[in-house]
Parts: C-alpha cells; structure tokens; sequence
C-alpha cells in the first residue's frame, strides 16, 4: 500500500519560489490511517509469529493509537486491551467517541489513575495486567518501539529524494526517527514537537544514530492537546484552499508552523519540502466537542 505526493497551489508558495508537496498518509487506510498503520504493521506480524492471541496497550481518551490498534487487532484475529488514562472515564467512556469506536471493534478497557499511567513500564503494572487479562503482546504508548521504527522506514518511496527537507510532527519520536534512518545523503527532516519542552530529543536519540534531523518547537501552541481558535481557523481555510483535513493535535500544528517558517524566509527559493500527514482524523470529533464548551468555532468534519 502506498501513498501519493499531493502538491500545494498556494499562493506563498510561488512567492517564496518553495515547493511543497503533502504525503498522504491519512489514506491508507479509513481507520488504521497515518504513522499507525506503519507502526502496528511489523507488530502485529510479530505478536502472532510469537503465537500471542491478545494485543494490549496504553492510549488516552481520544487516543489515535487506541482506535487504530483496536481495528488492527480485530482484522488480525486478536483480542485488544487498551489501558486507558484516567479513572474518570470508566463510568462515562462511551460518551467519547474514541473509546466509543474502540470498544465497538471488541477492545476491552481497563482504566488507570494518572498517577499510575505515568508508570505504565513499570514490572509490577505489567505482572497485574498479565494477572490480570493473561498473557499478551505489549505494544507501548504511541505504538514506539524498534518494529515500529522499522514501519516507519517504509514511508519514503522512491522518487522522495528530490525533496531537500521532510517535515513530520512528533510525539513519541518514532516517526521521525523511522524517517530520519530513511532519508538520503543530504536530506533533512525536521519534527514540529506537540508538546512542550525538549526533552524528546534524548529519546530519539535512543532511536536514530543519524544526525540529519532536528526539532521545531515553537508551534504547539501552549502543550499537547492544546488548540486555540487561530488554530482552529488555520485548519479550516487550509481545508478549503487544499482539500486536505488536518488534525488540530499534530498536524495542523506542523502545517501551521511549516507555512509560518516558510513566510518567514526560513527556507531559501527553490526549496523542495515534502510534509508527511500522519492521520489523527479520528479525533476530530472528540475535539470538537471540547471546543463547543469553550464556545471556540469548530473544526469543519
């Protein structure tokens, strides 16, 4: 399966003299769309080599991890736990439309304080869990691990080597450092950070041996999950000019500080870019509902 190049007609882009072309992820496929379909692909083919017949994993409320797993898992014939963020939510979780989806593709909730969720590598969480549900293949959170990175890797096609930058959003560092391991001589990726701070730097360090990549992270707009009405408007008339639905999340954070860079020179003329849409869609919807009780516009669906 692969994904095709899109590129953009805007108007910033003939007067910067840039081209930009979007890699659409987002159409792989309808639910296990983006960096998700990459990094479950080599998981999935190994939790059943190892004979496992049950997939378990860590996810919020409007997880994009959480809904692809839960689709992956039923077409692959195993059984899916998601171990959700939050007590909160066991008494309301099929109000939200994430879990709502998850649990209607046979995925099976256990849910966690945030307390206990900030130590969910921890030995003693996971021997309750096997305790608890039997055994299972772990896929951690965000779905980043070495067969993801692998994944990952596979998202460059033969042709991308004329772009000079790659641009992704990041939020474990999987995919960026999948990308970075990919990329020939000469190219470079950049990741635009959804949260706050620098501290992902050292973890994909863990994962790229490779020194042809760094980190935007001016553009998330006050931390992870984060999103504001000029975001909000952003995603919205990007829509409209391209045709392309953005994730306010990760991708429409990206575009909005890849298109900012760009008007601001950071890029000099005849500069190729090729910006990788990672999916996200389904949250849309969750979003949206956050933004009606902050009486925020909506994200057009």
């Amino acid at each position: 399966m692969q994904s095709d190049n899109q590129f953009l007609d805007l108007s910033l882009l003939k007067e910067k003299q840039i081209t930009l072309a979007v890699k659409r992820e987002d159409l792989l496929h309808p639910h296990i769309s983006g960096n998700k379909y990459r990094k479950l692909k080599y998981n999935l083919k190994e939790a059943i080599a190892q004979g496992h017949d049950t997939l378990l994993t860590f996810g919020g409320a409007y997880s994009n991890h959480i809904s692809a797993a839960s689709v992956a898992a039923k077409n692959n014939g195993l059984k899916a736990i998601g171990v959700i963020r939050g007590e909160e939510l066991k008494q309301k979780w099929h109000k939200n439309p994430t879990l709502k989806f998850a649990a209607e593709n046979n995925m099976r909730f256990k849910f966690i304080s945030r307390e206990l969720y900030r130590n969910k590598s921890d030995r003693e969480l996971l021997k309750g869990l096997r305790e608890e549900f039997g055994e299972f293949y772990l896929v951690p959170e965000g779905g980043t691990n070495p067969l993801a990175i692998q994944g990952c890797e596979e998202i460059l096609k033969q042709g991308d080597e004329e772009f000079d930058f790659v641009t992704v959003c990041v939020g474990t560092g999987g995919t960026i450092s999948g990308l970075s391991n990919s990329l020939t001589h000469g190219q470079k990726v950049l990741g635009f950070s959804a949260l706050k701070g620098d501290f992902l730097r050292a973890e994909i360090e863990k994962m790229t041996q490779r020194a042809n990549w760094d980190l935007i992270h001016e553009y998330h707009f006050g931390g992870y999950g984060k999103v504001d009405e000029k975001l909000v408007t952003f995603i919205n008339t990007f829509k409209k000019e391209t045709e392309i639905p953005l994730d306010p999340v990760y991708t429409g954070k990206m575009m909005y500080g890849l298109l900012d860079m760009i008007k601001n020179d950071n890029f000099v003329p005849r500069t190729k870019i090729l910006a990788i849409h990672t999916g996200g869609l389904q949250g849309v919807i969750g979003m949206n509902s956050v933004l009606q009780k902050k009486k925020l516009p909506l994200l057009d669906i």
